[in-house]
């Protein structure tokens, strides 16, 4: 066989060769239940005979639009409800080499493995397998509803987006052998989404032994709906199915599998569907906070980190502005109790919109980033933590410093290949310097568990110490104490504070927090 031909359990696979690469896109790892059979698990690949042409893209699953004016739009090779593949590049006459699976972002909503920004190239000429896949997104991946738990021979719904990410790790683990990858050195990656998929992954007993380390890129450790029962304040997953149904004018769910799979997701977002995981005692067995604070996740080092600028690109996330400093200042006292003093230390009224966005970046990133290493490390496994402070004209000039996914482009050395409304990155020296760096850091992680890059400064481990060792990446790496002291300690008593009242943990940060209980 030629350097391009593989063969896998379903039959043979031809990619390509390029510059060094074999490449390999657009190859099934599972059946996708579609029409009559839509929201049940994903099935082993259908075999085929001949030779498959895996030269190009499979279609991403369909999904609703972007946001109109989002950065995060980009091109995808058309829709289809038969999405489940991945892409590989790998070096040729690789051998044992280790594997990045890395999952796309896009609020679990949007989004696809054949994104440009995600070009798997450069970081395969480093000397390892590059993985990206799509998984059912929207409402074809994550609707929970009562006649769907009745079906399932487990008695859930919900999560298939998670259980599609989870049969492409078996595959990887039975097949990327062939492709010169070692799948006993399988490090799942993501950013935002991606990164809350790979805490799903963790916390899953599903997904034990299928990986060896994690990367999260801006996760976030929000509560999450259990399915049949309301926890932590929100309302059963189940529940939020039928509220879908009715919103839709739908009966029931044959009605809805009748539906074609591109409108439905459109009307379900366009109706207020959020994807999110559930709790359903089975694939995510409970609140992931639970989890990892028991010690239940599944023991790996991690590299995890977020971005000074992260909701500059999502203002949307953001309440209404307060009328006036006093008007803030009172909602602040009135959401935060005996701790609004230290909230507004370091969110002041004065700060105005800057306030807003440094408190729900460090309540939903921040925070997230430190809880994550202190988990796994309470597990004596390494963390390594980051904090992205880097800007560029084009960035800056939008006010746009930092922003969430900056970091992509250039751990990716994908630079050119970025978004329609993405700020262009400049063409100099100093950018390439920082690609380089910031694209081998995460390779010799994924290779070796330790982040390190030629001519860079090492990455200290993450401590015990209250502001912990961190990477400051700015202009250059540089190691550093916590960026942000004081502002971990406070987000996690209010979460403390808020799972033991049953109030959600999330997107309800500053004036936006309900009122603190007597």
């Amino acid at each position: 066989m030629s350097d391009a031909l593989i063969r896998v359990p379903a039959g043979a696979l031809r990619g390509y060769r390029d510059n060094g690469l074999r490449i390999f896109k657009g190859v099934p790892y599972a059946s996708p239940p579609v029409g009559q059979y839509r929201w049940r698990a994903p099935q082993p690949v259908a075999a085929w005979s001949g030779v498959r042409d895996a030269s190009g893209f499979g279609p991403a699953c369909p999904q609703p639009p972007p946001r109109p004016g989002s950065l995060y739009a980009p091109a995808l090779p058309g829709m289809d409800e038969d999405s489940l593949t991945l892409n590989i590049w790998a070096p040729v006459g690789a051998r044992h080499a280790p594997v990045m699976v890395y999952i796309h972002g896009g609020s679990l909503n949007t989004g696809g493995g054949a994104e440009p920004m995600l070009d798997g190239a450069a970081l395969a000429r480093r000397g390892l397998v590059v993985v990206t896949l799509n998984y059912r997104l929207a409402v074809l991946g994550y609707l929970a509803h009562p006649e769907l738990s009745a079906e399932s021979p487990l008695g859930v719904s919900g999560n298939y987006g998670l259980q599609d990410q989870i049969a492409a790790l078996r595959w990887i683990r039975d097949s990327i052998a062939e492709f010169g990858g070692d799948p006993d050195r399988v490090t799942v990656a993501g950013e935002s989404a991606g990164a809350l998929s790979v805490l799903y992954l963790l916390a899953s007993p599903m997904a034990r032994g299928l990986f060896h380390q994690a990367i999260a890129q801006s996760a976030y450790l929000i509560s999450h709906p259990a399915l049949t029962e309301s926890e932590c304040g929100e309302p059963p997953a189940e529940e939020l199915g039928e509220r879908l149904l009715h919103a839709l004018g739908v009966r029931d769910i044959p009605s809805l599998r009748a539906m074609d799979a591109i409108s439905l997701s459109r009307a379900a977002a366009e109706a207020g569907y959020m994807p999110l995981g559930n709790i359903d005692g089975h694939w995510l067995p409970r609140q992931l906070l639970d989890v990892f604070e028991g010690g239940e996740q599944w023991p790996v080092p991690v590299l995890a980190g977020f971005n000074s600028g992260e909701v500059r690109s999502l203002r949307f996330l953001l309440p209404e502005p307060p009328v006036d400093a006093a008007s803030y200042q009172a909602a602040i006292e009135r959401g935060y109790g005996d701790l609004a003093h230290r909230f507004l230390r370091f969110y002041p009224a004065r700060d105005g919109e800057e306030a807003r966005l440094g408190a729900l970046r460090d309540a939903l990133y921040g925070w997230t980033a430190e809880r994550l290493g202190r988990a796994q490390m309470a597990l004596r496994q390494n963390a390594w933590l980051y904090f992205f402070d880097h800007g560029y004209p084009a960035a800056d000039e939008r006010g746009l410093h930092g922003f969430h996914a900056a970091e992509i482009p250039y751990v990716f050395g994908s630079a050119a290949f970025t978004t329609p409304r993405w700020p262009r990155i400049p063409d100099t020296a100093e950018e390439h310097r920082l690609a380089r760096a910031l694209g081998d850091y995460w390779a010799s992680f994924v290779a070796s568990g330790q982040p390190a890059a030629e001519g860079q400064p090492d990455w200290p481990v993450h401590d015990e110490h209250p502001d912990g060792c961190w990477l400051h990446i700015a202009a250059t790496p540089c190691p550093a104490r916590c960026p942000l002291p004081g502002r971990f300690e406070l987000h996690d008593q209010l979460v403390r504070r808020r799972r033991a009242r049953a109030i959600p943990w999330n997107w309800n940060v500053g004036i936006a927090a309900p009122p603190w209980p007597a």
